[in-house]
């Protein structure tokens, strides 16, 4: 007999897409995001629950399978798929371009959580492109403090924002505050 793991994570953000995008980047460094390119389409895999299961997903999704299709495949919730579906046609709208992106769109792609890695590899640009082009339209980084449990506990979140969004989550106590590079 072996041992599993029972992968959890927590993500915070103003949408349920921009949470979903984080959470799946903490699963696995190499993971950018709800990326359609990581696995194949295949049926099979959509039916059984698995820990790669997202990625044939969102690959289905791009490869347009419905709603329904897709609902009747995995028994995921429709409201659940219809928020993934919006994040893979972000991913086609960006991979329509080359390098230069519309500052509607990305802002758009931030609001639903992509991160500057994703939207280069989408768009077949560098990171550093877009964070510069993220700066000049005024997308800037900074960090907000939420209370996640009423007051009960002496605890401070903060989390860092992009404009209106949040992106990491950082802790602080009375005496140490943990701040995570952005």
């Amino acid at each position: 007999s072996s041992m599993k793991s029972v992968g959890e994570v927590m993500a915070i953000g103003r949408t349920f897409e921009e949470a979903f995008q984080k959470a799946l980047r903490m699963v696995d460094e190499s993971v950018n995001g709800f990326d359609p390119n990581l696995k194949p389409v295949n049926d099979d895999e959509l039916k059984t629950p698995t820990d790669k299961r997202m990625f044939v997903l969102a690959a289905a999704l791009k490869a347009g399978y419905s709603i329904d299709k897709l609902y009747d495949l995995t028994k995921i919730d429709r409201w659940f798929l219809s928020k993934m579906k919006n994040i893979i046609d972000i991913t086609l709208e960006l991979e329509k371009l080359n390098c230069a992106i519309p500052e509607a769109l990305l802002k758009q792609a931030k609001n639903n959580g992509f991160s500057d890695k994703q939207i280069a590899k989408f768009i077949k640009g560098s990171e550093l492109a877009v964070r510069k082009q993220r700066r000049e339209c005024n997308i800037i980084p900074f960090v907000k403090q939420i209370d996640t449990v009423a007051g009960e506990v002496n605890i401070i979140f903060l989390l860092a924002l992009l404009q209106l969004n949040i992106f990491i989550i950082t802790v602080a106590s009375i005496n140490k505050l943990f701040v995570f590079d952005l």
